[in-house]
């Protein structure tokens, strides 16, 4: 997976993030990054928030664990997962087929 690494910090994700989707969800690869479909829309950090809530709820952590690396204006995004080993990770966020 391309687009998740692990550091001593916890793991590292590269996303692709989709503004104003249908809704939530984790919409598979999408090169060397994961797609990640919000609703909310991409003004003022509101996709941002979106997306460190939609990932702490889908990995049960606690949202201070999920930080922003870069990308904040962006599409493409660096997440940092404090504690959460990339195996972890992995299992979680792996789109069921």
């Amino acid at each position: 997976m391309p687009y998740l690494t692990d550091t001593p910090e916890g793991a590292v994700l590269a996303l692709r993030i989709v503004p104003r989707a249908s809704k939530n969800a984790i919409a598979g690869a999408h090169g060397h990054a994961l797609k990640i479909r919000l609703t909310a829309p991409p003004v003022d950090g509101t996709a941002n928030a979106a997306l460190i809530a939609f990932l702490a709820d889908t990995l049960d952590i606690p949202r201070a664990r999920v930080q922003l690396l870069s990308g904040a204006t962006g599409r493409n995004k660096r997440i940092l997962l404090a504690g959460c080993p990339a195996a972890r990770a992995r299992s979680t966020l792996t789109p069921k087929t």
